[in-house]
């Protein structure tokens, strides 16, 4: 029985990624800065709370992943954890920086230091890309982080790349374009919305507040994308990818869909407001995830029309009398 060890598991990719590794009779390990008091609500939602051996793990305090590594001694590690905002990285990019950059670092250094046979995923970020007009990004397109999470992601991306060369470890990183799911929290744009359509619906006068409704983002389904980061690891080698569905649409596509969805017109309900305008936003992303499809036999089914419609369908039901469209 192979054992995986995810870093960061109570979060959106966590969570699913543990269902996942379970299906494929892992035994899985997971953990939190403080695994006593969080309360893995997306695991309980999945239902396989109990299966999973969860364990406290500060990443910033080397001594903490030693020893998390000591006990767990895993076949794989994922780490998914760090501070996830772009947002707030400005408001808190020493926190985004740690987190992330020596988070990263120091389960290299554990994987150096006590098994460099484990195999290692590392969350990268289609934010590290910065604006690229229309061309697609892939593997080979140069960072031009815009943001302290894209500069962080960034940094931790040379470093997997750097020890990969100079120690040989199995380490790649999957560089992930926007990817959701009921899971996304409301402080996230596509939480936001779907969140706010659903009180609309339910007769709530408030409006959605929004910022810039014509940036361009690829948006696909959260569930299909760690089936990317699990194939990632089965390679005989490591590599890097993009991880994408190719389609990219405005903010204002995936707004409207949702209230479509509640027969609403969103126009009647959405307002703009400039200060909610990020600083250095980058204005459009676009993917060219072929890389993944050649040598991994993975590509996106869920377009963003069916990634709105199936995180509607779950926030509804927090509404019985809810109907949608």
């Amino acid at each position: 029985m192979k054992k995986a060890l995810i870093c960061g598991i109570s979060g959106q990719d966590g969570a699913y990624l543990a269902r996942l590794l379970l299906s494929k009779s892992y035994e899985v390990w997971g953990t939190s800065r403080d695994a006593q008091i969080s309360s893995f609500s997306n695991l309980e939602s999945l239902g396989i709370r109990s299966q999973v051996k969860l364990e406290s793990m500060a990443l910033n305090d080397f001594r903490s992943v030693l020893q998390c590594f000591m006990k767990a001694q895993p076949d794989e590690v994922y780490n998914l954890a760090g501070q996830s905002s772009v947002g707030l990285s400005f408001e808190q990019p020493v926190e985004t920086l740690e987190s992330i950059c020596f988070g990263t670092l120091n389960i290299l250094e554990a994987i150096r230091l006590v098994n460099k046979s484990v195999k290692f995923y590392n969350a990268c970020s289609s934010e590290c890309f910065g604006d690229t007009g229309k061309i697609p990004s892939n593997e080979s397109t140069p960072f031009r982080p815009k943001s302290p999470y894209a500069v962080a992601k960034s940094a931790a991306f040379w470093e997997v790349d750097n020890y990969r060369e100079a120690y040989g470890i199995y380490a790649c990183s999957g560089i992930l374009f926007n990817h959701e799911s009921p899971f996304r929290h409301p402080r996230f744009v596509t939480g936001k919305v779907v969140n706010m359509a659903c009180k609309i619906a339910a007769g709530s006068t408030e409006k959605l507040v929004m910022g810039d409704l014509s940036i361009v983002r690829d948006w696909g389904w959260a569930v299909e994308y760690v089936e990317a980061m699990w194939r990632m690891l089965q390679l005989d080698s490591p590599e890097d990818f993009v991880v994408a569905t190719g389609q990219s649409y405005k903010l204002q596509d995936f707004v409207a869909t949702v209230f479509a969805r509640f027969g609403l017109d969103w126009q009647k309900h959405v307002v703009t407001d400039l200060t909610f305008v990020r600083q250095n936003e980058i204005r459009a992303n676009y993917a060219d995830p072929s890389k993944a499809q050649d040598k991994l036999g993975w590509r996106a089914e869920k377009s963003m029309l069916e990634v709105a419609s199936l995180m509607v369908d779950a926030e509804k039901k927090k509404y019985p009398n809810l109907h949608t469209h």
